[in-house]
């Protein structure tokens, strides 16, 4: 009967000893409310997440200006209707070449706010040099 009881009271300390102190604090008192303030709001939500499309062709991109708010997760998808092309954004450090009638699909967090140039930097015809669009991303 002693082991019994004394098995009993190790098992209730060893449960108690993996408690932390808050849960302790919490069984003590019968609280449910956390002792730690609550988060900001805004300060934990997710960015917003933008599916853009763009289409190249005739040596232009369509829409040529985009706008998206600071903060925002990018997935910018570029389809050809005709020929190979590109598409960079020189501060978001993305680039991807378009083949001929496919597609291709750039991610990026719009982390800045400002206004950036996007455009096509292959080389093999002239014409891809006009092929110039905005990036416009709103601040805050």
């Amino acid at each position: 009967m002693k082991l019994k009881s004394r098995t009993s009271s190790l098992l209730v300390v060893g449960v108690v000893g993996l408690l932390s102190p808050f849960a302790i604090h919490m069984l003590a008192h019968g609280s449910t409310s956390s002792p730690w303030p609550e988060p900001v709001e805004g300060q934990d939500q997710a960015p917003n997440k933008r599916d853009i499309t763009l289409t190249a062709r005739n040596y232009r991109f369509s829409p040529a200006r985009i706008e998206v708010a600071q903060d925002d997760l990018v997935k910018l998808t570029v389809t050809s209707e005709d020929n190979a092309y590109s598409l960079t954004i020189d501060e978001y450090r993305v680039s991807r070449r378009v083949p001929a009638g496919g597609s291709t699909t750039l991610e990026f967090r719009a982390d800045r706010a400002g206004t950036f140039a996007f455009y096509s930097n292959l080389t093999n015809d002239a014409r891809h040099a006009q092929m110039r669009g905005e990036l416009i991303v709103r601040s805050k």
